[in-house]
């Protein structure tokens, strides 16, 4: 639930840091004097004293209705036709690395269609030996895999290029999901229909309106691609594709062709029109970067993060999410003083490559202003680079791959900010 304020951790600190962070707040109330006057614990509530709902009361189950404020949300004038938008993850209120399927974030191009499975199709065709045409009940008989992939828009974070421009992480990191998918690995049909071993690229065609097309490296196809009718254990939602999506794990969302229809294969790129006039980055010297699908190593910390507000001094679980399209983090730290100072965090498991990787760390706010960070490091070695560092190499006019370090500026009154720190 997206709440104004943070609570304490719930889990148990280390007995010394417990001790410096109940020194920090004046302690804890125990026995009696909790329990003072509190009903809320003294007095049995209706749903103890009555019969609740029966089984199935739900054909399929929903949240509860104290958590409805926790939504993926669209930014306010951020496009002109809600079809062709976006949707944001509401990253501050999640739990582990898995998003719920209903708050998964959305892109798309030309509105989404609930597609009738059954009259839908894959044709597979190009540089191959034995053209074909798939049926969904002819890929679902085939070996499948499930895996667990992080899915980031290209876009994510592209408001902030050159200034503070949007208040909460569910803005600013929030076109970022994590899910398992299953489905077929693209080599499995590759392989199936006799694919040229000299061929070097797939053009991946969707069904939407906007017939979205992008071109794959053959390398990648042949590597940890799929083509996925699942997510987290049930079908695809309509509005992620369903009822067949191409996963490229590692790769700009949108290279992840919803309502796939249609894989070519050949052996140069297309220059498709999301290729050559969008989802390129500009550079300081007006000369634009291509095919730059990799979603480099990046972190944020979700709570305390911008819009929310400490409640008062003491202990805090500082936690955020990391991730690369390289592979596994090996590694994140966290600041509290803008920088200047780094620890290391804790990543709690699994650690899977190309997927969300959760992090905790320990902190005792004693009241004055802070300015958080984290900084991710992959199993290749690269860091996450400060905003200036990174400004310095693409300049302020870009939108796509943005993986600075995020700041959130805590002030005395315990309101959280987002802030730049160059």
């Amino acid at each position: 639930m997206e709440r104004g304020r943070i609570l304490p951790a719930r889990e148990a600190p280390r007995r010394s840091f417990l001790k410096t962070a109940l020194a920090a707040s004046g302690g804890i109330l125990f026995g009696r004097e909790a329990l003072a006057g509190d009903k809320a614990i003294l007095e049995l509530p209706a749903h103890s004293r009555g019969l609740g709902q029966p089984v199935a009361a739900r054909g399929y189950g929903l949240p509860s209705e104290h958590e409805k404020n926790l939504q993926r949300r669209q930014s306010p004038g951020l496009t002109r036709v809600a079809q062709a938008s976006v949707s944001f993850t509401p990253l501050q209120g999640l739990f582990g690395i898995v998003t719920p399927n209903g708050l998964h974030f959305e892109r798309h191009h030309q509105g989404w269609w609930d597609v009738d499975p059954a009259q839908h199709r894959l044709m597979v065709m190009g540089m191959v030996k034995n053209p074909k045409v798939y049926t969904m009940d002819d890929l679902m008989r085939l070996p499948a895999v499930s895996r667990i992939h992080f899915l980031e828009c290209g876009a994510n974070t592209g408001m902030e290029w050159s200034n503070v421009a949007v208040p909460t992480v569910q803005y600013t990191h929030g076109m970022l999901g994590c899910a398992e998918y299953t489905g077929v690995k693209l080599s499995t049909l590759l392989d199936d229909v006799g694919f040229s071993k000299s061929s070097k690229y797939i053009l991946a065609e969707g069904a939407d309106g906007s017939g979205l097309t992008r071109t794959i490296a053959m390398e990648r196809a042949l590597d940890d691609a799929m083509v996925a009718w699942g997510m987290n254990g049930e079908m695809l939602r309509p509005e992620n594709g369903y009822p067949l999506r191409l996963v490229v794990p590692g790769v700009q969302g949108v290279s992840w062709v919803k309502w796939l229809r249609r894989l070519e294969v050949g052996d140069q790129p297309w220059q498709t029109r999301e290729e050559v006039l969008h989802y390129i980055d500009l550079m300081p010297d007006g000369m634009h970067r291509q095919y730059t699908s990799i979603q480099e190593c990046k972190s944020v910390i979700t709570t305390p993060s911008g819009g929310q507000k400490l409640v008062g001094k003491g202990f805090y679980n500082v936690t955020g999410l990391a991730w690369s399209g390289r592979g596994r983090i090996t590694r994140v730290d966290v600041s509290v003083d803008g920088g200047r100072n780094w620890r290391t965090a804790r990543l709690e498991t699994p650690v899977l490559a190309k997927a969300l990787t959760r992090f905790n760390i320990d902190w005792v706010w004693h009241g004055g202003p802070a300015i958080l960070q984290s900084r991710a490091i992959d199993e290749t070695g690269y860091v996450q680079p400060k905003l200036a560092e990174l400004r310095a190499v693409r300049g302020t006019r870009s939108i796509y791959h943005n993986n600075a370090i995020q700041s959130w500026k805590v002030a005395e009154s315990g309101e959280v900010a987002n802030v730049q720190v160059r």
